[in-house]
């Protein structure tokens, strides 16, 4: 496969310029003559490891040993068994002689005798590790001789490597042969380069020698022995000296010591298979071993062994090696979740695991897999992606969320599933400080527009504290479309109360941004209304915010009179403003306990969907309130339920342009378009007309009654109206005695006027009506042939 090179670097014989790899620092030990350096590419920088092995000539003996060891590690796969990657054999002058080196490049291990010292572990965690390790190299020794027939000749100590993942893999293949046990003429040395092998680690017939009971043997019974010399090394922690010391079985745990005595049995036919080995023993039974082997096998589990395993991975992660978890349990997780054959519960332990890195780590090792995780079809997985990004939010970079996370968070917006659109909804807390200005004004401020007149009140009470909070992320001329209408046209005259609380109060932490005119004109009128309001919780902000806008005004009027035409308007030196911002964060990130489970719970369930400050005085008195969850026993539980979908198939689909509603009305979003979307529910219909102007038809004329379970609320809105998502926007209709205007004269008013729909009504009297004929109207009009009187006549027939 690959060719030997021979290049000639002039007298140093310190580099070699054909390699493609870089040597490193050796490390302080390695097999026989070999020695171990660190190294990395040359292309992309990715380490590896090189061994190199030196030579005066060609006909060396460690030269040749080790040319079979490299022929034999290039030819023979397996997954605890030393990754081969590149060979290559140069020759070096210096003066008058030569000298031979071949080189052999794999992937990144590192001796064992050093991974042990650089973990330092012990007790009950030290003999777990243990146990996970020697069950690869049983694996490895068991691959060689039962399905390939080989022998390796020397398992020890030396002979083990760790990769970074802290997996166990065997190498050093010098003296590797094939058993040839059925070649009963053959008397020769079946192990060619056995003398290569300490004398400590032979066992009684290869230390004499004896090839024709070695051949009588079964493949495994000279590795067994090494085997057994592996686990003595490794638990009494130093290197074999003489095989006299095998005897001494203090340091071998006593569940092993069985086990350990058949391996080193005296007779070679006696000795325990590894293969046994692997199966019979009650020492590979424990936490580690039985968690490692489930990862690697996880796409043979069936998805309730998948569930019941990964809910209690993170509470057994606490439990295993620290280490072991973040090099070798982190990475089988991630790699599980992203190509989907990990459960969504995963995701819990994948992030708690996750904690345990540095943020740089963390930015190498987990991030990227949650971003993939983002396309996902899984609704489940999606559901706990947006439960905890609180926990990875802030690492995700800007244009990351821009580019590739809000492309797929925001198809949760449309979802048919109220507790998906509501964590959709939170997590734009955490995401939109990092998005464009063109991805907020293009997109997720129409989003927020239709979620202001959600069917859940407690989705359209969270969007006003969300549009509270992401407010300084705007710019000028979008918060000047924005926010006054948000609050105002919408949120204050919503049928539930804690919205119109929340609308009050995001006008209060948002006052810096209005000018005095605004406030003059547009809040304070919408804001005193309020002052009056039924719920009481409602009043108490209400007047709070016309103390506080009032305050402004008056600091205004103050400075023009001194003659300071410049007077700033905004309270940031009020105490106020800053608990009015800091109670909307708190509540809108306010959850309670993070669901465990995948499925997606009803509406109208024990744990409501928001939570909204009851308590109007200690929100903006006190910066520390805690707020409240809503009371939804007689709000949210009369609620229309919708169906929650529970199958996997994504969150819903959503057109990728975004059109433009026929009707005209903008409520003051002027450039913020509204999503097309099918014809709403009489539920929503019932909503967005409560939103409006409460209007009546003529008695003359039918009416069409709103569907709705709350006979208080009932609104009786026309079919233009269920059908105008945007619809004019109008001030409240004063709650007097007189006849209510004409739904034509509601259509007409001015949104920009909030004045307009205060104004003096039309008169209540009405025109004789009009003839029925086409003429000019002088005479009385005949009874028609046809309409009426047919009508009438077939009624009564049936």
């Amino acid at each position: 496969m690959f060719k030997f090179l021979k290049g000639v670097v002039g007298g140093s014989g310190t580099g070699l310029k054909d390699l493609p790899y870089n040597i490193g620092e050796p490390y302080p030990s390695a097999w026989g003559s070999w020695t171990h350096h660190r190294g990395t590419s040359k292309d992309d920088g990715s380490p590896v490891s090189i061994f190199s092995l030196s030579g005066s000539n060609a006909q060396d003996g460690h030269l040749a040993a080790g040319r079979n060891g490299v022929k034999r590690l290039r030819t023979v796969r397996h997954p605890n068994i030393l990754s081969f990657l590149y060979s290559t054999e140069v020759e070096t002058f210096d003066g008058s002689t030569s000298r031979i080196t071949l080189y052999m490049v794999t992937e990144p291990v590192m001796p064992l005798s050093e991974k042990i010292k650089e973990l330092g572990l012990e007790g009950t965690q030290r003999d777990e590790y243990y146990a996970w390790g020697l069950h690869q190299i049983a694996k490895a020794v068991s691959f060689l001789n039962n399905d390939c027939k080989l022998v390796h000749g020397n398992v020890c100590l030396a002979s083990v490597v760790v990769t970074p993942t802290l997996d166990w893999k065997l190498h050093a293949f010098d003296v590797l042969s094939e058993f040839d046990g059925n070649n009963e003429s053959a008397t020769g040395p079946m192990l060619q380069y056995e003398w290569l092998v300490g004398p400590q680690y032979k066992p009684m017939e290869l230390a004499k020698s004896d090839w024709v009971a070695i051949r009588k043997s079964p493949p495994w019974a000279i590795d067994s022995w090494g085997l057994g010399c592996f686990i003595y090394e490794i638990f009494s922690g130093i290197k074999l000296c003489k095989t006299e010391e095998l005897r001494n079985t203090g340091s071998i745990p006593k569940s092993l010591l069985q086990d350990y005595q058949r391996l080193l049995s005296s007779m070679p036919s006696r000795r325990m298979n590894t293969s046994k080995l692997i199966e019979n023993s009650e020492y590979f039974q424990n936490k580690l071993v039985d968690t490692i082997h489930f990862m690697e096998i996880l796409t043979l589990k069936d998805s309730v062994e998948k569930d019941t395993f990964f809910r209690k991975l993170p509470n057994l992660a606490e439990q295993l090696p620290r280490q072991i978890v973040l090099k070798k349990l982190l990475p089988l997780l991630a790699s599980a979740l992203e190509f989907g054959s990990a459960a969504a519960p995963a995701l819990t332990a994948l992030l708690k695991m996750g904690s345990w890195l540095s943020a740089e780590e963390f930015n190498v090792k987990v991030l990227p897999t949650i971003v993939k995780l983002f396309a996902s079809n899984d609704r489940a997985i999606r559901v706990s992606l947006l439960q905890h990004i609180d926990q990875y939010g802030e690492s995700l970079s800007a244009q990351v969320v821009d580019e590739q996370v809000y492309l797929h968070i925001a198809t949760g917006f449309s979802d048919t599933s109220a507790f998906l659109r509501e964590l959709t909804l939170k997590s734009m807390l955490v995401l939109a400080p990092k998005l464009s200005q063109r991805t907020i004004s293009g997109s997720l401020l129409k989003y927020l527009s239709k979620l202001q007149v959600d069917e859940e009140p407690a989705i359209r009470t969270n969007t006003t504290i969300l549009l509270g909070n992401i407010a300084s992320h705007l710019n000028e001329g979008t918060r000047k479309r924005v926010l006054i209408n948000a609050f105002t046209v919408r949120a204050l005259r919503d049928t539930f109360s804690p919205a119109r609380g929340a609308g009050i109060m995001a006008l209060c932490a948002t006052s810096s941004y209005y000018d005095i005119s605004e406030i003059a004109t547009r809040i304070l009128p919408n804001v005193v209304v309020l002052t009056i309001d039924a719920d009481s919780d409602v009043r108490s902000k209400a007047f709070q915010a016309v103390d506080q806008f009032l305050q402004i005004v008056k600091q205004y009027y103050e400075k023009t009179s001194a003659g300071d035409t410049s007077a700033a308007v905004g309270i940031s030196s009020i105490p106020g403003n800053a608990s009015l911002l800091g109670w909307a964060m708190s509540s809108l990130t306010l959850k309670g306990k993070p669901s465990e489970q995948a499925s997606l719970p009803p509406i109208n369930s024990g744990a409501p969907l928001t939570s909204t400050a009851t308590n109007a005085s200690s929100a903006m008195d006190t910066p520390s309130t805690a707020p409240a969850r809503v009371n939804s026993s007689t709000d949210l539980a009369d609620q229309p339920v919708p169906v929650s979908p529970t199958s996997t198939d994504g969150w819903g689909e959503i057109e990728n342009g975004i059109h433009e509603e026929q009707d005209g009305d903008k409520d003051g979003w002027d450039d913020i378009e509204p999503l097309e979307e099918p014809k709403p529910s009489p539920a929503l219909a019932n909503i967005q007309a409560a939103q409006k102007r409460p209007v009546s038809q003529p008695v003359s004329q039918p009416k069409l009654q709103a569907t709705t379970v709350r006979p208080k609320n009932t609104v009786k809105v026309t079919k233009d109206e269920v059908d105008d998502l945007w619809g004019s926007i109008a001030a409240s209709a004063p709650k007097t005695t007189s006849k209510p205007l004409n739904v034509k004269t509601a259509s007409t008013l001015d949104d920009d006027d909030p004045w307009a729909a205060i104004a003096a009504p039309p008169p209540t009297t009405r025109a004789k009506p009009l003839s029925a004929g086409r003429g000019r109207g002088a005479k009385p009009a005949a009874a028609p042939k046809l309409g009426a009187q047919r009508i009438n006549r077939t009624s009564s027939g049936m």
